[in-house]
C-alpha cells in the first residue's frame, strides 16, 4: 500500500453523538486521512467512477429475454447528489454497456457518461479538456487493474474495500465500504469533509 493509503482501522459512522450543537456531524472518515491525501482531497473538482464493481457490487444480471441488469446503492447516489449540490461534478467512465447505466445517471443528474470504453484513459481526457480541468483536480474510483492507467493520471486515486490487490500500491485512498455497498458515498463524504463543503449540504438532515 502506498504512504498516501491509509489503514482501515476506524468504523463508519459520526464523530459526535446526535444531541451535540454541531449542525451537521464531521465524516469520521477523515480521521484516517493524513497531510498528503488531504492535500489531493482539497483539489479535487471533478469525481470520475467506474461503474461495474464500484457503484454496483460487480455482479450481472443476465434475463431470458437477454437483457442485463446491475444493482445500485441509493446511498451512493445520494451522495452524489450532495456533491452536485456543492459544486462538485460527477462522470462515468465504464468498459462496459448498458442502458440501465445512463438511467441510473440521468437520475443522479450525471451527464458526463462514456460506456463500452475497452481504454479509460482518452475519455479521461476529454473530461480534462471538456471541463478545463487538470488531472489533481480529478479523482476516481475504480476496483480492478483496467482502471489502473486512469488511477495513475489523477490527482485522488481511490480503490474500493474489495478492489482487485494490484490497486492498493497504486491507491492514495481505500475505502472502508465495499463497491456498491457504501464506497462511492464514503468518498462523497470525504471529499466534502475535507473541502468544508459537508455542513453546506447536511445541515438540513440534522435539525
Amino acid at each position: 500500500m502506498s504512504k498516501g493509503a491509509t489503514l482501515m482501522t476506524e468504523n463508519v459512522g459520526f464523530l459526535n453523538k446526535p444531541g451535540t450543537k454541531e449542525p451537521a456531524k464531521t465524516p469520521s472518515v477523515l480521521k484516517r486521512l493524513n497531510a498528503d491525501v488531504r492535500a489531493r482531497v482539497e483539489r479535487v473538482k471533478l469525481l470520475v467512477v467506474d461503474v461495474d464493481g464500484v457503484l454496483t457490487d460487480g455482479r450481472l444480471f443476465y434475463h431470458d429475454d437477454g437483457t442485463e441488469s446491475k444493482t445500485f446503492d441509493v446511498r451512493d447516489g445520494h451522495g452524489i447528489k450532495m456533491l452536485r449540490q456543492a459544486g462538485i461534478e460527477t462522470a462515468i467512465i465504464s468498459g462496459r454497456r448498458c442502458p440501465c447505466v445512463d438511467k441510473r445517471a440521468a437520475d443522479l443528474g450525471i451527464k458526463e457518461v462514456f460506456q463500452g470504453v475497452r481504454d479509460k484513459v482518452p475519455s479521461l481526457q476529454k473530461l480534462l479538456s471538456a471541463k478545463g480541468l487538470q488531472p489533481e483536480q480529478m479523482a476516481f474510483v475504480g476496483d480492478d487493474v483496467v482502471d489502473l492507467p486512469v488511477m495513475n493520471r489523477v490527482g485522488f486515486a481511490v480503490a474500493v474495500a474489495d478492489a482487485s490487490e494490484h490497486l492498493f500500491d497504486m491507491a492514495h485512498y481505500v475505502t472502508l465500504a465495499p463497491g456498491g455497498r457504501g464506497a462511492v458515498r464514503e468518498v462523497a463524504e470525504l471529499i466534502l469533509g475535507v473541502q468544508g463543503l459537508w455542513s453546506k449540504v447536511a445541515a438540513v438532515y440534522f435539525g
